[in-house]
């Protein structure tokens, strides 16, 4: 076994001077401590009325004292923070979070007390539950976004920081809102769940881009019938993919859509690449379930063809190119040119 070093030197050496007996008091007595105290009344809030961001949800309540709180398992949730970034159970895992190495440097002392000391309250319910003054989200998302900038950031932690930088804007654009509203007083004609929607909308647009709208299937399958070897490992395709992409999906969603994509997505002068990727530019509402959907339809015709000149045939006669003329199977590229998978 390892030998503790640093703090946990002396956690280790007052363990071995105690008896079991000893041991069992000191667990008792702070099982006691975290359950003692006064317990705060929630007046507003509901479990199946939560906060909803996107597809996250997380329970909160106001308290007699008009403190807003976030429900301890909802933080977490709503930081991304799975059980494999921090061992431990709820606040002992949100506290190991921060302590890494990583954080730890950027943890203001006031945020650690927070943490380690979470609010115990009985919900409307009757049930006792605990939860974290609502501020701590954005004051945990500061924390994180600073580590990246300083490149301690674990890279296991880098999809925590992608969507704390989301929560941030998100929440500051509400935030903005929500004082016009109490400035011109139309924060008492506006929706109960105006704001609510405002962030949902909000964020649901940004997480988009980190969704994995392409099945690897698809990949896959284009490989097969170009009969080239595929690799799940194989990060870079061949530039030309592109194009096989805008002929099999993007002309054939409605008309005119590829053009305008282009357009608002176009390439980078230096590079030839466009920044960001075609799908996300299509409306959460129509031209992302479309995409979807025809996708779905793509990749099931590539399993039933036995060739991409197969292929071809059957998606033009069932998805055919929207106010363009059939295109020809190889006109984007060289009858001669293998296809090695490392571009044109």
């Amino acid at each position: 076994m390892d030998k503790a070093t640093g703090r946990a030197k002396g956690g280790v050496a007052r363990m071995e001077g105690t008896t079991k007996k000893e041991r069992s008091a000191l667990g008792k007595k702070a099982a006691a401590a975290r359950w003692s105290g006064n317990i705060k009344q929630a007046t507003h809030g509901r479990e199946d009325h939560p906060l909803r961001i996107g597809e996250i949800e997380i329970p909160c309540y106001v308290l007699e004292d008009e403190t807003r709180v976030l429900s301890q398992r909802g933080t977490m949730g709503g930081l991304n923070l799975g059980r494999g970034t921090a061992g431990g159970v709820g606040g002992d895992r949100l506290a190991n979070f921060v302590t890494s190495k990583s954080l730890f440097p950027f943890v203001s002392s006031d945020l650690m007390e927070v943490i380690r000391n979470p609010i115990r309250f009985r919900a409307p319910t009757g049930g006792v539950a605990f939860g974290y003054p609502a501020t701590i989200l954005p004051d945990i998302c500061d924390v994180v976004l600073a580590a990246r900038k300083e490149g301690t950031l674990h890279h296991q932690q880098q999809h925590i920081a992608e969507r704390c930088e989301i929560l941030l804007r998100g929440l500051a654009r509400v935030g903005i809102i929500a004082l016009v509203d109490e400035a011109t007083g139309f924060q008492r004609d506006r929706s109960a769940t105006a704001l609510a929607k405002i962030l949902e909308a909000f964020i649901a647009k940004e997480l988009q881009r980190y969704v994995q709208t392409f099945p690897p299937d698809y990949y896959e399958q284009i490989f097969r019938l170009r009969g080239m070897d595929y690799s799940k490992d194989i990060v870079q395709r061949p530039r030309y993919f592109g194009v096989l992409t805008n002929d099999i999906v993007y002309d054939r969603l409605a008309p005119g859509v590829l053009e305008e994509l282009k357009k608002a997505n176009p390439k980078d002068e230096k590079t030839g690449r466009r920044k960001h990727k075609n799908f996300q530019w299509l409306t959460s509402n129509i031209g992302y379930p479309k995409l979807r959907e025809h996708l779905g339809a793509v990749t099931a015709t590539m399993r039933l063809s036995s060739d991409w000149h197969d292929f071809k045939t059957k998606l033009d006669n069932n998805y055919p190119r929207v106010g363009k003329p059939t295109q020809l199977a190889f006109d984007y590229a060289s009858e001669e040119e293998d296809d090695t998978g490392k571009g044109l």
